[in-house]
C-alpha cells in the first residue's frame, strides 16, 4: 500500500485533468477516479446494468451509455445525482483501493468529488485546482457546448470552489498556460517526494 497519499481535486473545468496529465508525464503514479468511472460505464461496463435498471433506455443508445442524456438527468435533480453516485462510487472506491495497494511510495488520487465523497480522510495532503467562476463557465461552454445557465447549473452541483480552496493544503491556479500549471504541480510533487524520502535517498 502507498505510504503517502495526495488528493488532487478541483471544480468542474478548473484544469485538474491537465495537472494530472503533467504528473503522469513526469512519472508520478496517478489513480484517476474519472478514468475508472468511464471504464465502469463503457460498453460492457460493470455499472451499466444498475444504471439501465434505474433510468431505462432513455440514457442508452443500444448497448452504450448516452453520457449526455445521463448528464441532463443527473444535473437537473440532486436526488438523481445521488442515485447515480450510489451505484458508481462503491465500484470506483474498490478499484482505487486496488490500484493504491499496488504502489509502495507516494501516489496521487485524482478525484473531482474528493470532498463530496468524503475521501479527504484517505489523503495525507490535498491539492486543489482553481480558476475564477467566469473562467469555469467559459471553458464549460466551449468544451460541452452548453448554455450559460447550464454551465452554472453544473458548477453549482458541486461543492463551491471557495470551500474546496479553504480545505486544501495547496491551491493551484490554472488560468495561466497549461505549461505553467504543469510546472507548479510537478514542483509540488517533487517537494512531496523530498519530504517522504529518507535522508540521503535519491531524489528526482
Amino acid at each position: 500500500m502507498s505510504d503517502y497519499v495526495i488528493g488532487l481535486t478541483g471544480g468542474i473545468a478548473c484544469g485538474k485533468s491537465n495537472l494530472s496529465r503533467a504528473l503522469r508525464a513526469y512519472g508520478a503514479p496517478v489513480v484517476d477516479a474519472d478514468e475508472i468511472s468511464r471504464a465502469l460505464t463503457a460498453k460492457g461496463g460493470a455499472a451499466l446494468p444498475a444504471i439501465r435498471a434505474r433510468w431505462g433506455d432513455q440514457v442508452f443508445e443500444g448497448e452504450e451509455l448516452n453520457r449526455r442524456a445521463l448528464s441532463d438527468v443527473i444535473f437537473a435533480d440532486p436526488q438523481e445525482r445521488a442515485a447515480l453516485n450510489a451505484i458508481v462510487h462503491p465500484m470506483v472506491f474498490a478499484e482505487m483501493r486496488r490500484q493504491m495497494a499496488a504502489e509502495r511510495g507516494p501516489v496521487v488520487l485524482d478525484v473531482p468529488l474528493l470532498f463530496e465523497a468524503g475521501m479527504e480522510n484517505w489523503c495525507d495532503e490535498i491539492w486543489c485546482a482553481w480558476v475564477p467562476q467566469k473562467e469555469q463557465v467559459r471553458r464549460l461552454r466551449k468544451r460541452e457546448g452548453v448554455t450559460y445557465a447550464e454551465a452554472l447549473r453544473r458548477i453549482h452541483a458541486q461543492m463551491p470552489n471557495a470551500e474546496k480552496r479553504k480545505r486544501a493544503n495547496h491551491v493551484i491556479r490554472t488560468d495561466g498556460t497549461k505549461e505553467q500549471s504543469g510546472q507548479i504541480v510537478i514542483s509540488l510533487w517533487r517537494n512531496a517526494l523530498s519530504r517522504r524520502q529518507p535522508k540521503g535517498a535519491e531524489r528526482l
